[in-house]
Protein backbone atom coordinates (compact mmCIF):
# COMPACT_ATOMS: atom_id res chain seq x y z
CA UNK A 1 0.00 0.00 0.00
CA UNK A 2 1.14 3.52 -0.75
CA UNK A 3 0.89 6.47 1.52
CA UNK A 4 -2.54 7.75 2.47
CA UNK A 5 -3.88 10.49 0.26
CA UNK A 6 -6.17 11.77 3.00
CA UNK A 7 -5.44 14.94 4.93
CA UNK A 8 -6.19 14.78 8.66
CA UNK A 9 -6.47 18.22 10.24
CA UNK A 10 -6.83 18.87 13.98
CA UNK A 11 -8.09 22.34 14.86
CA UNK A 12 -7.43 24.22 18.11
CA UNK A 13 -11.12 23.88 19.02
CA UNK A 14 -10.81 20.08 19.09
CA UNK A 15 -12.35 19.35 15.69
CA UNK A 16 -10.76 16.67 13.53
CA UNK A 17 -11.32 16.86 9.76
CA UNK A 18 -10.56 14.18 7.18
CA UNK A 19 -10.52 15.39 3.58
CA UNK A 20 -9.07 14.54 0.20
CA UNK A 21 -8.53 18.11 -0.96
CA UNK A 22 -7.16 21.24 0.64
CA UNK A 23 -8.50 23.73 1.45
CA UNK A 24 -11.45 21.93 3.07
CA UNK A 25 -14.73 22.78 1.38
CA UNK A 26 -18.26 21.76 2.34
CA UNK A 27 -20.34 22.51 -0.77
CA UNK A 28 -22.87 20.13 0.71
CA UNK A 29 -23.04 18.97 4.31
CA UNK A 30 -25.29 17.26 6.82
CA UNK A 31 -24.72 17.13 10.57
CA UNK A 32 -25.64 14.54 13.17
CA UNK A 33 -24.99 13.74 16.83
CA UNK A 34 -23.73 10.33 17.94
CA UNK A 35 -24.00 9.18 21.56
CA UNK A 36 -21.00 7.43 23.06
CA UNK A 37 -17.29 7.71 22.61
CA UNK A 38 -14.91 6.31 20.06
CA UNK A 39 -11.77 7.62 18.39
CA UNK A 40 -12.41 10.74 16.31
CA UNK A 41 -10.03 9.65 13.53
CA UNK A 42 -11.54 6.17 13.30
CA UNK A 43 -15.07 7.58 13.28
CA UNK A 44 -14.23 10.15 10.61
CA UNK A 45 -12.71 7.51 8.32
CA UNK A 46 -15.65 5.12 8.77
CA UNK A 47 -18.18 7.86 7.99
CA UNK A 48 -16.08 8.97 5.02
CA UNK A 49 -16.02 5.43 3.61
CA UNK A 50 -19.79 5.04 3.83
CA UNK A 51 -20.30 8.53 2.44
CA UNK A 52 -18.06 7.72 -0.54
CA UNK A 53 -19.90 4.45 -1.22
CA UNK A 54 -23.17 6.36 -1.45
CA UNK A 55 -21.95 9.32 -3.51
CA UNK A 56 -19.14 7.92 -5.65
CA UNK A 57 -21.24 8.37 -8.78
CA UNK A 58 -21.47 12.13 -8.13
CA UNK A 59 -19.02 13.57 -10.61
CA UNK A 60 -16.27 15.69 -9.02
CA UNK A 61 -17.17 14.70 -5.43
CA UNK A 62 -14.41 14.85 -2.80
CA UNK A 63 -15.68 13.77 0.64
CA UNK A 64 -14.86 15.57 3.87
CA UNK A 65 -15.88 14.63 7.41
CA UNK A 66 -15.46 16.73 10.55
CA UNK A 67 -15.81 15.23 14.04
CA UNK A 68 -15.97 17.15 17.33
CA UNK A 69 -16.16 15.46 20.72
CA UNK A 70 -18.20 17.11 23.46
CA UNK A 71 -18.10 14.84 26.49
CA UNK A 72 -19.94 11.62 25.60
CA UNK A 73 -21.32 13.12 22.38
CA UNK A 74 -19.73 13.15 18.94
CA UNK A 75 -20.82 15.90 16.54
CA UNK A 76 -20.32 14.79 12.93
CA UNK A 77 -20.46 16.99 9.84
CA UNK A 78 -20.32 14.96 6.62
CA UNK A 79 -20.25 16.20 3.05
CA UNK A 80 -17.55 17.65 0.90
CA UNK A 81 -16.63 19.52 -2.24
CA UNK A 82 -18.27 19.03 -5.62
CA UNK A 83 -16.72 20.24 -8.86
CA UNK A 84 -19.66 20.92 -11.12
CA UNK A 85 -23.43 21.09 -10.92
CA UNK A 86 -25.38 18.86 -8.57
CA UNK A 87 -28.82 18.55 -6.95
CA UNK A 88 -28.08 19.78 -3.41
CA UNK A 89 -31.35 18.56 -1.88
CA UNK A 90 -31.03 15.03 -3.31
CA UNK A 91 -27.37 14.71 -2.32
CA UNK A 92 -27.95 15.99 1.21
CA UNK A 93 -30.92 13.62 1.59
CA UNK A 94 -28.61 10.76 0.60
CA UNK A 95 -25.99 11.88 3.13
CA UNK A 96 -28.69 12.14 5.82
CA UNK A 97 -29.78 8.57 5.04
CA UNK A 98 -26.20 7.36 5.51
CA UNK A 99 -25.80 9.28 8.78
CA UNK A 100 -29.13 8.17 10.25
CA UNK A 101 -28.90 4.49 9.29
CA UNK A 102 -29.07 2.51 12.54
CA UNK A 103 -26.67 -0.22 11.35
CA UNK A 104 -24.08 2.37 10.27
CA UNK A 105 -24.35 4.23 13.57
CA UNK A 106 -23.91 1.02 15.59
CA UNK A 107 -20.87 -0.01 13.54
CA UNK A 108 -19.28 3.44 13.80
CA UNK A 109 -19.62 3.60 17.57
CA UNK A 110 -18.62 -0.03 18.25
CA UNK A 111 -15.45 -0.42 20.28
CA UNK A 112 -12.83 -2.67 18.75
Amino acid sequence: MGRSRWHVIEDEDGALTVTRRLPVRFDLAVETILEGTTGRRRLAHLVRQDLWRSLQSLRGFAPAVQVCRDGAVMQVRAGGAVAGRFDRAACEALIARVLEDAANRARWMARL
